[in-house]
């Protein structure tokens, strides 16, 4: 039997503890910066000792308690640690709720901006450096830095705990959408080489089964893993062996992860036993439409078509007009799907334009279709969509 590698095992645990970590000197300083600097240099002193000393019986407490005293030091330095604790006795002790909880909701604070919130998300509940999101994003490093820079600053005044009752659907509602846009990232990347980017994916999926997990009453957060779910099923079909982009119509379902698709629809069950679905329990009914379908013609269009309307009265946007219009031009056919597109502000979005175009060529229009194709090739900065687009624009080519 092969020795157990001590570095690999400390970067393993970073990945798995290092929210806890710093959701846990955190909640006892009262300062994110100072807590993530704390278990960096946890981790850096496990580096160092673990190769000498073996690795820990529980190497998650071993990084917590040297990050404790790691954070004391550095107050003690500052000549502020009877001040802190003065301050922390002031405060209301802390509710029941689990630490990681209000981790995830600081750094979704609305006080910072989208970008930082998910870069900062995916430092402190990822585990990711700064040099691996700038990757994911495809961003310069030092942009990053930055973002993540601005949204500790941002964050300096903001108490490390859960909101009030009366701010928590807001700030749910933070927390959802910074998963959601990470996930989107990773399912279809806005540029690059590459269609998809399932590191994110899976980064985001695991997110949300956090959340979940630590908000069972809440059906949003079940809606969100459900879709997450369902979505992730999808991602070995949507590529293909040269990493090209493979349409729903034309994917290998039975390369679709059954395993995934039935956490989702156990999680819908959820979200729907929960309450009155929202966005994100909406979209994954509509999801789950698509993985109950044996083939692409056994899809029900109709319900899905429904679905659409339901959530384009819950949560109102350009995008949701889009994607009903895909499925009315299935269910009613492809004038009707055209009619919606008319007026859609999304000038400049490679989607319309594709989605016009797929539902002009399905209508027999097959010059509108091309032309429609061709401006979405010139609008998307994906290589891979581009490519896809301007094969539609010219079927005749290789």
């Amino acid at each position: 039997m092969g020795s157990v590698d001590p570095i690999r095992t400390v970067e393993a645990v970073w990945r798995i503890e290092s929210a806890k970590v710093i959701a846990t000197v955190a909640r006892m300083t009262g300062d994110l910066g100072l807590a993530e600097e704390s278990a960096q240099d946890a981790f850096v002193l496990a580096l160092e000792s673990w190769p000498a000393e073996g690795v820990p019986a529980n190497p998650g407490g071993w990084l917590t308690t040297t990050a404790k005293r790691k954070a004391i030091d550095q107050l003690r330095r500052q000549g502020v640690y009877e001040e802190k604790l003065r301050e922390l006795a002031l405060r209301p002790p802390p509710g029941p709720e689990p630490e990681l909880l209000t981790l995830i909701f600081t750094a979704c604070h609305p006080e910072v901006a989208v970008e930082g919130r998910l870069a900062l998300t995916l430092r402190l509940l990822g585990g990711l450096t700064t040099a691996e999101i700038a990757r994911a994003f495809l961003v310069p490093e030092p942009t990053v830095g930055q973002r993540v820079y601005r949204a500790k600053t941002a964050l300096r005044k903001v108490p490390i705990e859960l909101p009030p009752a009366e701010e928590l659907p807001a700030r749910l509602a933070s927390v959802l959408e910074v998963i959601y846009l990470i996930f989107n990232e990773g399912y279809a990347a806005t540029s690059g080489e590459s269609w998809t980017r399932t590191d994110l994916c899976f980064e985001a999926l695991r997110l949300a089964r956090v959340l979940a997990a630590l908000m069972p009453a809440s059906s949003e957060a079940a809606g969100l893993q459900a879709l997450l779910e369902i979505q992730s099923s999808r991602l070995a079909a949507r590529v293909g062996p040269g990493g090209e982009p493979v349409l729903l119509a034309d994917q290998d379902r039975s390369r679709w992860d059954r395993l995934l698709i039935r956490r989702g629809l156990e999680a819908l069950a959820r979200a729907e036993s929960t309450g009155v679905l929202g966005p994100y329990g909406l979209q994954a009914a509509i999801a789950a439409v698509h993985a109950r379908a044996l083939t692409f013609a056994d899809t029900d269009w109709a319900r899905m078509a429904d679905l659409y309307r339901l959530l384009a009265h819950v949560a109102p946007s350009p995008i949701v007009e889009l994607n009903r219009a895909v499925a009315v031009g299935m269910a009613e056919g492809p004038e009707a799907g055209l009619a919606i597109l008319d007026g859609l502000p999304l000038t400049g979005n490679p989607h319309l334009a594709a989605v016009r175009g797929d539902l002009l060529e399905r209508a027999g229009r097959a010059e509108e279709a091309r032309a429609a194709f061709r401006e979405a090739a010139g609008l998307t900065r994906n290589a891979r969509e581009k490519a896809l687009y301007e094969r539609r624009a010219n079927p005749g080519s290789s």
